[in-house]
């Protein structure tokens, strides 16, 4: 019953809507096959990904998507000595009610694949040795294809993994060599996986393009392009100059909404020029930079907001499934998100709250375990999943600027490790505690 009600709870927004989620960025990546060339940010390997499930309008896409969540939850608990029926179905209810899971598992979008990569990392990486060959192996090449559909999701975990070498010293074994190991080839395994998939497809053995337009972005809201263009427009001819004054205010409306970026050829007429600002102004103003940077990760950390670029404007989606899948217009159009707005106002009256108190008890279970000086699995994973959220806030509010999808994607799993922790206070666990010495 669970096995069969869980991935159904998984993809019920989905159900309702009456076709798959489709978010803004899901034309970029589903075009990839049809066009055969590399754009900015837009993994060809989760593109194919797309291309595998097209023929059954994505359905299969979302049931490989609600069957992982299934198998890394309930091998989650498992490790942890925790798995009954009764409760993977109580844990994954509470998530589905009160989290942005099943909303990610309905969308047709990297975002899913990040949280539990983080799992899954954890799991093959500390309980290797309770898990059979054969998980091992799924872990391995689940992690590395999540890792290669996005490049911040291959950030965090490159970070997990520095941070395990770092600390496996002063961890009294509780990390295998072997474990590490094998967690940190999967993001080689990653890397190669995604070169292969831009060199079949686009013939260039390259990485995805458009680092430099998005940290521009994010330098232009923080206005760092514009003291860059006052200091040096009188010296240096630069395209964006006569614009200097009116550029848009926030790096979404410059890049995605209708500015001088189109204008000006957009990331192939100005990539150049937002490279050389993007080298030069970390050098000149690093102060500013730094002070950007801080502020960005503080406020990419409280943004956890459900459902941000699934409504509203999603024309460029629309177009590239008009252009190459014109026999699912009909089933597209008719689905409720395609007909109004969905109220993701009321959804986080809840799931904002509930987010952001999971991630305080997840720091606060890590806090506690360092104060008693105190090592078992759940402060590993509540000092994992901590510094996951904190380098995907780095990572994503100093590159891209801060957003509520890319706090969302992770705040889920700061609930599960909360839920974990209560189930393992009222059963007092089946592992004990090993202590570090004073």
């Amino acid at each position: 019953m669970a096995a069969v009600a869980i991935p159904l709870m998984l993809v019920l927004p989905a159900l309702w809507n009456g076709y798959p989620l489709l978010q803004y960025d899901t034309g970029g990546y589903l075009a990839r096959w049809y066009e055969g060339y590399l754009v900015p940010s837009r993994s060809t390997v989760f593109g194919l990904y797309l291309h595998f499930g097209q023929g059954s309008r994505f359905w299969i896409n979302l049931g490989i998507q609600a069957l992982a969540t299934l198998w890394i939850l309930q091998l989650a608990l498992r490790v942890f000595g925790l798995l009954r029926p009764w409760r993977l179905m109580a844990i994954s209810l509470a998530l589905t009610l009160t989290t942005a899971l099943p909303w990610l598992a309905s969308t047709l979008l990297t975002d899913i694949l990040t949280g539990l990569s983080v799992l899954a990392l954890f799991i093959l990486v500390v309980h290797g040795r309770q898990i059979s060959g054969v998980e091992k192996c799924s872990l391995f090449a689940f992690t590395a294809f999540a890792a290669s559909t996005h490049s911040a999701t291959l950030a965090v975990l490159l970070g997990l993994c520095c941070a395990g070498w770092i600390a496996r010293p002063f961890l009294r074994g509780r990390i295998a060599v072997s474990g590490l190991l094998q967690g940190s080839l999967t993001l080689v395994a990653g890397a190669a996986m995604l070169l292969s998939a831009n060199l079949a497809l686009s013939g260039q053995l390259a990485w995805t393009p458009g680092g430099y337009g998005v940290a521009f972005g994010r330098m232009l809201q923080d206005g760092i392009v514009k003291r860059y263009l006052d200091d040096h427009c009188p010296q240096q001819q630069l395209k964006l100059c006569p614009y200097r004054n009116a550029l848009p205010a926030t790096a979404d409306r410059f890049l995605w909404g209708s500015s001088v970026f189109d204008d000006l050829g957009r990331f192939k007429g100005l990539n150049d020029e937002m490279g050389l600002i993007v080298r030069r102004s970390l050098v000149e103003y690093p102060l500013r930079q730094a002070e950007a940077a801080i502020v960005a990760t503080a406020q990419q950390l409280v943004l956890v907001g459900t459902g941000e670029g699934t409504n509203g404007l999603i024309g460029h989606t629309y177009g590239i499934m008009e252009r190459y899948l014109p026999a699912q217009l009909k089933s597209m159009r008719a689905a409720y998100q395609q007909h109004r707005d969905i109220d993701f106002d009321a959804i986080n009256r809840l799931h904002v709250p509930v987010a952001l108190a999971s991630m305080l008890a997840v720091v606060a279970i890590f806090a506690i375990a360092v104060w008693r000086r105190r090592l078992d699995d759940l402060t590993l994973l509540a000092a994992t999943v901590t510094l996951a959220l904190l380098g995907n806030a780095f990572v994503c509010g100093v590159i891209s600027g801060p957003h509520d999808r890319y706090g969302a994607r992770l705040a889920w799993v700061a609930s599960l490790v909360a839920l974990i922790a209560l189930v393992r206070h009222f059963t007092r666990g089946d592992e004990a505690e090993t202590s570090l010495p004073p």
